[in-house]
Parts: structure tokens; sequence; C-alpha cells
């Protein structure tokens, strides 16, 4: 048996939907897991049933999280972005300075490293102990002919792409410095060698990805020792929510969400609400928890607004989502074979959305260019083109094949009961 340890970026919903599961699945097999994380976490990974450590309980006070997201969620574009990286610097400061302290307390072992929460693989370097990469977000792995995360540009192997490419990894780079700057720091101080670039940071013995390769564009420089294993994502580790299912209709089902972060932009729910009005639909919309649905204006047509919904069953019976392409929803949709319009407002989610459209498996629209007329012909295209379901169904099939949550949890035990490369 070993004892796993898991560092995932914040409270943040969407890479504990992925890192949760893994830790059930472990914990299936016998091993022990246990999350080390701010307070807010706490809830979450107790009703998953996985061990719970605090650290920077008096850096992150219970609410400080939900403080920040709401900060965090009346922004957009480089602004948010800028946002995200100060935000992660501080957890990842904290963790760094809490962390290995409170991991060899507890007999820690091994490490399930998030691929945002950039301290990890430092961390389990300074301990001495293996580490697994876990994608929870679109494969963040630079590479000169993929597009950077946070663009919406189209993959194209040309020179000029390629070109463009680079000055999108130098923006990255300024933007990005003070997270570089706070893992030098660390690595020079516990005389480890710094890195020569960003890509050294993830595992040397397996990296994996909770999406189907045929989602991610043509990579060529991925190690070998990556591995996309399809969706983890179950409903088995998250709270029951209530949701009043007899309000439903016998009509084709449009779910909007624009996920529990970036959610704070009221006027793109009357958008949506807006370009659904006319719409042989009903219109579901999910708030997130960024507002009540009674502090919500007279939307036109008169959808049926929640507060929160139980996301995997409603994409059970949806037709359709319109999403913020959070990697997390997105592959959610995957999983249940739902076509999307995408809205992307900032982070990872342009390069989310650009694949769900180079997938055929749906639009997308940049909050730039978002109107109602865009929005509507958008969606009316996904909701009658028989190609963008088809595309969907095609996901559906290639993550359910890749092997998820069970071949994810092989590929980390043979890493590390091997401590050698897991090749793909």
């Amino acid at each position: 048996m070993t004892h796993f340890g898991i560092l995932s970026p914040g409270a943040a919903t969407g890479p504990l939907n992925t890192m949760l599961p893994l830790g059930q699945e472990l914990q299936r097999r016998g091993h022990r897991v246990t999350l080390f994380g701010t307070l807010d976490t706490q809830p979450k990974v107790l009703a998953a049933g996985i061990e719970y450590w605090p650290i920077g309980e008096q850096d992150f006070p219970v609410g400080s999280s939900a403080e920040s997201l709401a900060k965090l969620g009346q922004l957009r574009g480089q602004a948010a972005f800028k946002y995200t990286i100060d935000l992660l610097k501080r957890v990842s400061a904290v963790t760094f300075r809490d962390a290995p302290a409170a991991m060899k307390a507890a007999g820690v072992e091994a490490l399930l490293v998030n691929q945002s929460s950039v301290e990890g693989g430092t961390i389990a370097n300074f301990l001495g102990i293996p580490f697994v990469t876990v994608c929870s977000a679109v494969v963040l792995n630079r590479e000169p002919s993929i597009p950077p995360f946070f663009t919406t540009w189209k993959y194209s192997p040309a020179r000029w792409a390629r070109l463009r490419n680079e000055l999108g990894y130098k923006l990255l780079n300024r933007v990005a410095k003070p997270l570089a700057e706070l893992i030098d720091e660390y690595r020079r101080e516990w005389k480890l060698p710094l890195y020569s670039v960003p890509n050294n940071g993830y595992s040397q013995l397996a990296q994996i990805s909770n999406a189907p390769a045929e989602f991610e564009y043509p990579r060529q420089e991925l190690p070998p020792w990556f591995h996309f294993t399809g969706s983890y994502h179950t409903a088995a580790n998250r709270a029951s929510v209530p949701f009043p299912y007899e309000k439903l209709t016998d009509k084709p089902l449009i779910y909007a969400s624009m996920g529990t972060l970036q959610n704070r932009l009221t006027w793109v729910f009357e958008t949506i609400a807006s370009a659904c009005e006319e719409l042989d639909a009903q219109l579901v919309i999910s708030l997130g928890g960024s507002a009540k649905p009674e502090s919500l204006p007279n939307l036109p047509g008169k959808p049926l607004i929640v507060e929160y919904a139980p996301q995997l069953e409603v994409l059970e019976k949806a037709t359709l989502m319109i999403t913020h392409a959070g990697m997390n929803t997105t592959m959610e949709c995957v999983k249940k074979g739902v076509p999307m319009v995408a809205i992307p407002v900032a982070n990872d989610q342009p390069g989310v959305a650009a694949r769900i459209a180079w997938t055929g498996a749906g639009e997308f629209i940049t909050l730039k260019k978002l109107n109602v007329p865009r929005l509507r012909n958008a969606v009316k295209r996904v909701l009658t083109e028989e190609s963008y379901k088809q595309n969907a169904l095609r996901l559906q099939t290639a993550t359910l094949r890749a092997g998820g949550v069970s071949r994810a949890a092989d590929i980390i035990e043979q890493a590390v009961s091997t401590g050698k490369p897991v090749l793909a």
C-alpha cells in the first residue's frame, strides 16, 4: 500500500472533479490518499471520502476562496489571467512553506500533482518521492506547433503559425514570471537544479490527461510517458444538488452554465436567454453560485434558472450545452456525448473552446464578439446540423475507449512501484 498525497490548485471545482475520482480509485485499490489544501477545500474532499490535511490556515481562512473567486468572476481576458497567476502564486508560496513538513508528518510516499499546481514537482523533488502529473485543464505542455493555451488560435503546422505561437509563449513568460521566480527561489534554497524549460517541471515518470487524445491538437513533442486516459468525472464524489426535474418539458433541452469561476458576467446570461428565446427548446441556466435566481431580471423566454445544477445528471437530458469552455465541463459534455456552443472568458478556456470547434463537436464565440444574433445562429447550427452530434458521440466513444480513471490508476501504480517511466 502507498500513501499518496494530492496537490490541486486552491478550491477550484474543475481540478478537484478530476483529482478526487483518482483518489477514490486508489483508495478502492487499498492505498491511502490525503489531499493537502486550503480550508475551503475541506468539505468537497471529505464528501469524496478522501483524507484531508489543512495548509495555510492563517493565510486562507474559511471563505477566502469564495472572496477570491467572486473577484475573478468579474474579470475577463488578460486581467482575469493575471489575477489567476497572482492567486496561484499566493497558494503556491503557502504550499511551498507548509506542505513539505505536513507531508513528512503524514508519511506521504508519492504525490499526484495537478498540472496547474506548479510547486508540486519541486516539493516532490525536495522530499525525494515520486510524483505523477495530472492534466485537468487543457494540456499545458509547451510545443512550437501548438498555440498557447490562453488563445483561440487555430492549429496549423505552417511556419507563420509557429512564429505566432512563439510570440504567444513570450507573452506567457512575461505574465507567468512571478510563478517562475517563486519556483526558482525554492529550487535554489533546496539545492535543486533549476528548470531549463517549463516542461521540465512535469513528472518524468508519467503524465496523464483526463481527455481523449482525439480532443487534443496534433502533438509531436509530448514525452513518451504522456497518456491520454479519458474523463474521470463521476457523481460519486459530489454532494447531492436538488433540481426541479418536474419543471422540465418534452422540448429539446439547452443547458447553459458559465462554470463556478468566471460566472459573474450577468449580461452573458441575458444574451443567452435572448438568443434562445425564439427557439423550439427549453433553456435551463445554472448560475454556478454566482447569484440567486431571483436576483436576475426577468430573462427573455422565461428560462428555468437554478443556483446550482447536478451537471452530470442534467447533461444526460441535454441536447446542447452553452458553456464557458472550462475543461471540467467540456469533458463532462464529451463523456455524455453532448455538443457545445462555447463562450470562453479567460485562462485555458480559449484553448479549450478552440479544440471544441477543431473537433467539430461545437462552435465558439469570444466575449468580444458575443451578441444575440451570433449566439442564436451558432446555437441553431449546433442544434440542427447532425455533424456536431456525431462528432460529440465520436469523442464520447474515444474517451470511453481511453480507459478513464481505472487506466489512470494503473499508470500511477506502475510509475510509483517501479520508479521508471511508464511509456504510452
